[in-house]
């Protein structure tokens, strides 16, 4: 290296020292009292022509003389660039002025370095404007926003299956929202990476920065989103500083209305890019740290993000800028709008109902920027909006959407994938579209097999918004407004171990109530057809059946001919965390089990799976058809939520942040006797809310806890005869951290009237 500089160069015994690099070596040189970066590439001539218009690019920006940036300092023939031989290997040399200050990753943030930095941003964004390069023109590669999709093939690097669904979100997220606009925003060259590392400081202000390597033809606000993560990635609250900076940079290059309303998406692009970057060289060169260095920190920005509002963002760039905002309809013309067509018979939920945007895993986003925690909502089971259910949909739609009536491998595969969740007895499926639909099928079944038409339900239990599913539903046809119950239905005490009159939860409660329910079967008139019930009832408070109460029944209605239904759409697919379906709780096998809800993450799917024996009973009859059950779509999607449980290990995510979260609400029952009980399973939970010293309902404390969680950007709800019990049943992707937020806003809620 010596006698290298020494030709080239002059330099009479430099000082080299080689530095940290991502994919090209560098060396520290001093001579004479200056100092150089000496950069080397290896060769080969994509790579020359990127570094002869860095060159060019460096020139440019020395006019007028600029000592904020790097300048290439000829070698002895004039050139900027040479390929030299080093160690035998052709190599692309250049040599750069070096510039003095610290990096910005190890000074102290501050707001006016902020500022400093935006400003800085702008100006050197100004001067690039007057270069051109087809060089960078035609580049295309990972690091450039603009190509996000390039690095879909380092997603399997990532090592956490539920951080790669994350990363796939936002990947998605940026084809529906940025990839529509993006021949609309304006385009330039731009540094493409003024990182901490990049950026140099004196006394508080941005004085330089180096490494121009990065240089990209591309959207002119992509130099924003790539220094505001590096800027925010390590702050608790992103938002503020990365406001701070946008309005500075603003003030010396004004953006567009357009480019604002991208930037939350650019900014996740360029997270993601750093994350499968960093997992990539993780696995493919562990010992550099270099390429790893912010692998962490980009990580926790990463969840931040999912956890602001992308309209809240918008909101929070433009009001800084001046910007107008969208305009926000209110709930009351909301509300006008919708009842000029729907009955209010369809209720919304809380006291203010929520205006929704966007959704993705655990949280919601509603029109006025909010970011809000579901802590409520189990249909979306593995997540809202999850890419890879989302991915499947999408995929299956623009191939094929038929009916079952045509032969296609999807509905066999999804069957088979199904079936084997269950028990060997438990072989036959039926697909429907929706919960409701399974039940009312899964009754005619009964019938069918039986020939008989009595069913025994479960007090408060409900299965349905049909005709037969209202019948069945003692929530439904016991309402002051409902049906009454009909003439073919028996009604067992639900097994309540909290306010029933068997309080012991050894098993003894347990068999006194089936003996309860046996003696109303046995004075009936007429042989049963079926039993009914979910494992844990969640219209009547999430009260789990008493241990042992299947187990006790079963056998008696079997012995009588009928058949016992597990109705498993709310309890089903890991939800409970220790069982991947309810039933498993009371150790037994029903005949007939019911689906729906989750198993398609919100796509309108639902099925009845039932013994060979009950299928060919119905089989004898009129034709079964369903024109949406068990079409491709459906199949593809369905398959996707099973492949997410299992990657994603969210039965195991049940059990574990289930199981902090009851103990967290355990915990909270010891000091307030309000709390009159906490009951259920995984993230299948209830908490009865009683006046102090007493079992009787409080349900104005309970509907006061619900809504002032709402108030702060948190869903659960309330249920039970008396709507006295806070139930949570959130996405499986919960977390522990969300748990204790929410059992955390309970308490301030509590410490006020308890």
């Amino acid at each position: 290296m010596e006698e290298l500089l020494l030709e080239h160069f002059g330099f009479q015994s430099p000082i080299v020292k080689k530095l940290n690099g991502y994919i090209n070596a560098n060396y520290l040189v001093e001579s004479d009292g200056l100092k150089y970066i000496f950069k080397t590439y290896e060769y080969d001539k994509e790579q020359l022509a990127i570094a002869e218009a860095e060159s060019e690019a460096l020139t440019r920006l020395q006019n007028p003389p600029a000592s904020e940036y790097p300048k290439p300092i000829a070698f002895k023939d004039g050139q900027l660039v040479k390929v030299i031989t080093l160690d035998g290997q052709p190599t692309i040399c250049r040599m750069l002025s070096f510039l003095a200050g610290d990096f910005m990753g190890d000074v102290s943030a501050t707001e006016e370095l902020a500022q400093s930095l935006g400003i800085f941003l702008a100006k050197l964004d100004l001067k690039l404007q007057n270069f051109d390069s087809y060089v960078f023109r035609a580049r295309q590669w990972e690091w450039d926003i603009q190509y996000l999709h390039f690095n879909k093939k380092y997603l399997n690097d990532i090592p956490n299956a539920h951080n790669r669904s994350i990363v796939n979100h936002f990947m998605l997220q940026f084809e529906e929202h940025v990839v529509p606009k993006s021949s609309e925003l304006k385009k330039q060259i731009i540094h493409n990476d003024p990182n901490e590392w990049n950026i140099l400081v004196n006394r508080g202000q941005v004085n330089g920065i180096i490494d121009f390597g990065d240089l990209a033809y591309t959207y002119l606000i992509n130099e924003l989103a790539v220094a505001i993560v590096y800027l925010c990635f390590d702050k608790t609250d992103p938002l503020p500083w990365a406001t701070t900076m946008l309005k500075a940079y603003h003030s010396v290059l004004p953006l567009k209305e357009n480019e604002v309303e991208v930037l939350y998406y650019l900014i996740a692009a360029r997270l993601c890019i750093s994350v499968c970057n960093s997992a990539h060289a993780r696995k493919t060169d562990p010992d550099n740290n270099y390429a790893t260095v912010s692998e962490d920190a980009a990580w926790a920005m990463l969840h931040k993000w999912l956890k602001t509002s992308p309209l809240g963002v918008e909101m929070a760039f433009k009001e800084a800028l001046g910007m107008p905002l969208r305009p926000i309809s209110t709930t009351e013309d909301q509300l006008k709008r919708r009842y000029q067509s729907l009955s209010p018979i369809l209720s919304t939920s809380y006291k203010r109902p929520i205006s929704m945007t966007h959704a993705a895993f655990q949280y919601m986003y509603d029109n006025e920027g909010n970011a809000i925690l579901d802590a409520y909502n189990n249909i979306p089971h593995v997540g809202h909006s999850h890419p890879k259910v989302v991915a499947a949909g999408q995929r299956q739609m623009a191939l094929l959407n038929t009916n079952t009536r045509y032969l296609y491998d999807l509905l066999p595969t999804y069957a088979e994938r199904l079936l084997s969740k269950f028990p060997a007895s438990l072989s036959k499926v039926f697909f429907v579209n929706s919960g409701s639909a399974a039940t009312d099928l899964a009754i005619r079944l009964a019938s069918a097999h039986t020939g008989r038409k009595n069913i025994m339900v479960m007090e408060h239990g409900y299965h349905g918004n049909t005709q037969i599913g209202i019948d069945v539903s003692d929530y439904k046809f016991n309402n002051k407004k409902g049906q009454g119950q009909k003439e073919y239905i028996l009604k067992a005490p639900i097994p309540d171990t909290y306010r029933g009159k068997f309080t012991n939860n050894d098993g003894s409660s347990g068999r006194s109530y089936a003996q309860e329910a046996i003696e109303i079967m046995e004075m009936a008139d007429h042989p049963i057809a079926a039993f009914i019930t979910e494992p844990i009832v969640g219209c009547g408070g999430q009260v789990p059946l008493a241990k042992g109460y299947l187990k006790e029944i079963y056998p008696a209605i079997r012995n009588q001919g009928g058949v016992c239904i597990s109705d498993e759409v709310q309890t089903g697919f890991g939800r409970l965390g220790d069982h991947f379906w309810g039933y498993e709780a009371q150790d037994v096998v029903p005949d007939i089990v019911i689906l729906g809800k989750p198993m398609a993450n919100g796509h309108p799917m639902g099925a009845v799976v039932c013994t060979d024996e009950i299928a060919e009973s119905f089989s004898k009859g009129v034709e079964f058809f369903s024109s949406f059950g068990g079409n491709p779509v459906s199949c593809a999607i369905g398959l996707s939520v099973l492949d997410v449980i299992e990657e994603e290990k969210l039965q195991q995510n049940a059990k574990d942040v289930g199981d902090y979260y009851l103990s967290l609400l355990k915990g909270l029952q010891k000091n307030y006797p309000c709390i009159g009980d906490v009951r259920g399973s995984g993230l299948f939970l209830g908490v009865e809310i009683v006046e102090e010293g007493t079992l009787n309902p409080d349900t104005e404390l309970a509907h006061l806890i619900k809504n002032e969680l709402r108030n702060n950007n948190i869903l659960i709800s309330t249920d039970g005869p008396h709507d006295s019990v806070l139930k949570t049943k959130p996405p499986l992707c919960f977390t522990r951290e969300n748990a204790e937020l929410v059992v955390e806003s309970i308490e301030k809620v509590l410490k006020s009237r308890c």
